[in-house]
């Protein structure tokens, strides 16, 4: 599973060089671009649906991975409604989203969103967990995630306030190797308990 998901983290890595070869933001409207982000994602990026991660303030770097992971399907391609505009209501997923989008238009949303200020999520979380997930956070995650999960300058986009459905999600797609992560990254994640992991995301949703 290791050389797998390694594999799977090269081929990214790959198609993101050749992608960034040729974009041309000149061929993007961003404004009409956003209107659709905004569908899901929320105004400027900053999301109201706990499922459905905030995106502002994400450096250009990672959202431009992103997409480019998504595009490729080396994501898991999750179902979801759009719960606002001309869509609502409508089943749609990332992959097939990205798979619409040119070069340049990845490109101007990443910049785009990198400019829009994170707004951490207003949600309920147990404070007797937080202490023991900042524990964890400090000795695992600080290193490539600074300042509890909320440096946009790591690349790795926000920990500290995002949205706890979203995160336990991803947490449980790299426990399944259906998400590529970092090969440093799967050690510490693989040793990590449910309990360890639930205080994380507590403690992650206290950061607002």
């Amino acid at each position: 599973m290791v050389r797998n998901i390694s594999l799977g983290i090269l081929l990214v890595a790959a198609a993101m060089l050749v992608w960034l070869a040729g974009a041309n933001t000149s061929s993007a409207d961003v404004n009409k671009l956003v209107e659709g982000c905004a569908d899901c994602h929320g105004k400027d990026g900053v999301s109201t649906e706990p499922e459905i991660p905030t995106i502002a303030g994400f450096s250009a770097v990672y959202t431009i991975d992103s997409m480019v992971a998504y595009k490729a399907k080396e994501r898991p391609c999750v179902e979801t409604k759009y719960p606002d505009g001309p869509n609502k209501g409508k089943a749609t997923d990332m992959c097939k989203l990205a798979g619409e989008l040119s070069k340049g238009d990845i490109e101007a949303l990443g910049e785009h969103y990198e400019g829009k200020k994170f707004v951490p999520a207003k949600q309920k979380f147990d404070a007797a967990k937080v202490q023991q997930g900042e524990k964890i956070h400090s000795a695992s995650c600080e290193k490539c995630h600074e300042d509890g999960g909320t440096s946009a300058a790591d690349d790795a986009g926000f920990l500290a306030g995002q949205w706890m459905p979203y995160l336990k999600r991803t947490f449980e797609q790299y426990a399944a190797g259906k998400r590529s992560q970092p090969e440093k990254m799967k050690p510490k994640m693989d040793k990590l308990s449910k309990d360890d992991i639930d205080a994380l995301l507590n403690y992650y949703a206290s950061l607002q």
